[in-house]
């Protein structure tokens, strides 16, 4: 990798590989790297990033390493900023996205304020996507050489001011490529499994977690026409665009085309029912301005989603062709190609 000058960089490591990698190749860079793990859950978790053996994985690759390392409590924040939205999300009907919030709130967020603050001159990921510095000092956010692992979606909310001060080390590599440099260095971490559910619940405790927190809210499935064809135990177990899990069998696929949150209420449709030509987004952020509004856009509106071609009219993407409704609290994130332009959340 090629990197400016020899920084001071505090490298996030969540106890992976990515992020394991990312404080090698800046180490042998010749940057003056500090590892930090951030604890951000205090409860029960298996999914990786959270749990106390992340943190001693972390730790031991330090010392392989042979660079310092540090542990931040920022549960506090964590609870605030990211698990209680979560919940107030699901309970509203929409459908949240906790990893983005993580990044913008905490990531890039708390810890770049703690770097600063320590004097640290960047703050690293193991993020798979590229920061790149154009002649004229702007930074572009593009996509990482993995496509299958590319991670820009949820970097949207990253500008000018964040990507100054942010190194992506393991952007430019295959995760193949990844592996093989960690057992290279004999890493602990060269084989271990990827994190692949919300860090803070338990896997397939979902509708247990957000029951628990938000409480049960039954009520009635109905059909296009407004007939109950079913009821459920909670609104919170559903989804814009959900099939299966739904309760009901009607003999043909039946999706969740709308939730009403103030009365509990499901309503089921066909796949057709759920195309719509455009979708409403908030909180709107670019990386470096907003794209012309006639300019053609690659629109992605999951984090492994296929783009679509679109545009950007005020704070509405309107599709080329209609598409399946995104489900509000998603992101809706605009490409230019590879080049991330910004994006914002479905309302």
């Amino acid at each position: 990798m090629t990197t400016s000058a020899a920084q001071r960089v505090l490298v996030a490591m969540s106890g992976g590989v990515d992020s394991s990698v990312a404080a090698a190749l800046l180490r042998d860079a010749g940057h003056q790297v500090t590892g930090v793990t951030l604890k951000l859950w205090g409860g029960e978790s298996d999914s990786g990033c959270c749990s106390a053996a992340d943190v001693e994985d972390a730790r031991r690759v330090a010392a392989q390493l042979d660079v310092p390392h540090y542990v931040f409590n920022l549960t506090d924040d964590f609870d605030t900023q990211v698990v209680d939205p979560y919940v107030d999300a699901y309970a509203a009907g929409r459908t949240p996205n906790p990893c983005v919030e993580c990044n913008r709130s905490i990531k890039f967020g708390r810890l770049l304020e703690r770097a600063d603050a320590l004097g640290f001159d960047a703050v690293a990921t193991g993020h798979h996507a590229r920061v790149h510095r154009g002649a004229d000092g702007r930074r572009q956010l593009r996509r990482g050489a993995d496509a299958a692992k590319d991670q820009s979606y949820v970097l949207y909310m990253l500008g000018q001011a964040e990507l100054a001060r942010t190194l992506l080390p393991v952007g430019e590599l295959t995760k193949a490529q990844v592996r093989e440099h960690a057992a290279r260095l004999g890493l602990r971490t060269a084989a271990k499994p990827e994190s692949m559910d919300v860090c803070f619940i338990t896997r397939g405790n979902r509708d247990e977690f957000l029951t628990a927190r938000a409480g049960a809210r039954p009520g009635p499935i109905v059909d296009g026409a407004g007939t109950v064809v079913g009821h459920h135990e909670g609104v919170t177990g559903f989804t814009i665009g959900q099939r299966r899990g739904v309760g009901v069998a009607t003999g043909e696929r039946r999706y969740v085309v709308d939730l009403d949150a103030a009365t509990a209420t499901v309503t089921l449709g066909r796949r057709d029912d759920l195309l719509r030509d455009a979708a409403d987004v908030r909180d709107l952020r670019f990386v470096d301005g907003a794209p012309d509004a006639a300019e053609r856009l690659d629109v992605q509106v999951r984090a492994h989603g296929i783009p679509v071609p679109g545009r950007l009219d005020g704070t509405c993407v309107r599709f080329d062709q209609p598409q399946p409704r995104v489900a509000p609290g998603q992101v809706v994130a605009l490409y230019d190609g590879d080049t991330l332009l910004g994006g914002g959340i479905a309302t």
